[in-house]
């Protein structure tokens, strides 16, 4: 799971494993593997340092 923050201002955590594209359009957004779509205010650079992370860190607990 990853801390993401809406253009509101709303911080909220999504799965990073459910996310399918990112991109800058100018706003960063995401497409789920289910359609749905995010748009945050986290650049795409820091929503892919984030999601590589998460994976890091799930790959550390993996036996």
């Amino acid at each position: 799971m990853i801390k993401l923050t809406r253009l509101n201002g709303n911080r909220f955590v999504v799965n990073a494993e459910l996310i399918r594209t990112i991109e800058e359009r100018p706003d960063t957004t995401l497409v789920l593997v289910n359609g749905e779509t995010l748009i945050v205010r986290e650049s795409m650079d820091e929503v892919v340092a984030r999601a590589v992370e998460y994976g890091r860190m799930i790959r550390a607990f993996s036996p």
